[in-house]
C-alpha cells in the first residue's frame, strides 16, 4: 500500500498541472491562464511500490462556465523512457522522497496497467489523501468475467468530465465523483471500455 507523505513539493501538482494543461489538445479554455482548483480523484497502488498514481480531478474556473478535467498521474524517482516528450507533465522536489517525475499516466505503462487492473476488478481504489483507505465512492459498473480487458486500446480515459456521462453504452466504466467550486457534488465516467 502507497503511503500518504504529509509533505511540500515544490512547484505543486496544481503549479505543475496549470502549466501543462493548456498545451493538451483536449484543454477547452480560451481564457489564457487556467485557474485550477484541485476537486476530486482517488489513487492506486503500484504492486511494485516504486510509481505513484493518482487520478485527480481539477476544476478551471477562468472562463464562464467551470471545466472539470481528469489527470492521471505518474510520480516516478526516475524519468521515463520511450514516452513522447508532452507525456512528462514536469518535475518537483518532494520534501521526502527528493526529485519525482510528474508524467500524464495516459503515457505510463504502470498507471495504464493499474487502471487495467481496476477495471477487471483486480485493484481496489483508495482515497486520494489517506493512507491505506479504500475509495468506497469509485465504482466500476458493467463488469463482468468476459470482458477482456487487458492492455486494452479500446480502454478510453475521460479527459473533460461531463454530467450526465456519455459513455453509457460502454461495456465497462469506471465511475467516481468531484466537487464544482461552489460546493455542488458531482459523478461521472472517469474511464470506459467500448463494447466488443
Amino acid at each position: 500500500m502507497a503511503a500518504i507523505h504529509r509533505t511540500t513539493m515544490t512547484p505543486t501538482k496544481l503549479e505543475l498541472i496549470t502549466g501543462w494543461l493548456p498545451k493538451q489538445s483536449w484543454y477547452t479554455g480560451t481564457a489564457g491562464r487556467p485557474d485550477l482548483v484541485k476537486a476530486g480523484g482517488f489513487r492506486l497502488d503500484d504492486p511494485e511500490g516504486a510509481v505513484g498514481i493518482e487520478f485527480m480531478v481539477v476544476v478551471d474556473s477562468a472562463g464562464p462556465e467551470p471545466v472539470a478535467y481528469l489527470v492521471p498521474l505518474g510520480y516516478r524517482g526516475a524519468a521515463l523512457e520511450g514516452v513522447p516528450d508532452e507525456a512528462l507533465i514536469g518535475t518537483s522536489e518532494h520534501g521526502v522522497l527528493g526529485t519525482r517525475w510528474v508524467y500524464d499516466g495516459a503515457h505510463d505503462p504502470v498507471v495504464l496497467a493499474q487502471l487495467s487492473a481496476l477495471l477487471r476488478g483486480e485493484a481496489d481504489p483508495q482515497q486520494q489523501s489517506v493512507s491505506n483507505t479504500p475509495d468506497p465512492t469509485v465504482t466500476v459498473q458493467g463488469a463482468d468475467a468476459d470482458t477482456g480487458i487487458g492492455h486494452d486500446p479500446d480502454v478510453r480515459i475521460s479527459r473533460v468530465l461531463r454530467v450526465p456521462d456519455t459513455e453509457q453504452g460502454s461495456a465497462v466504466r469506471l465511475v467516481a465523483g468531484w466537487t464544482w467550486p461552489d460546493g455542488t457534488a458531482a459523478r461521472g465516467v472517469f474511464a470506459a471500455v467500448a463494447p466488443r
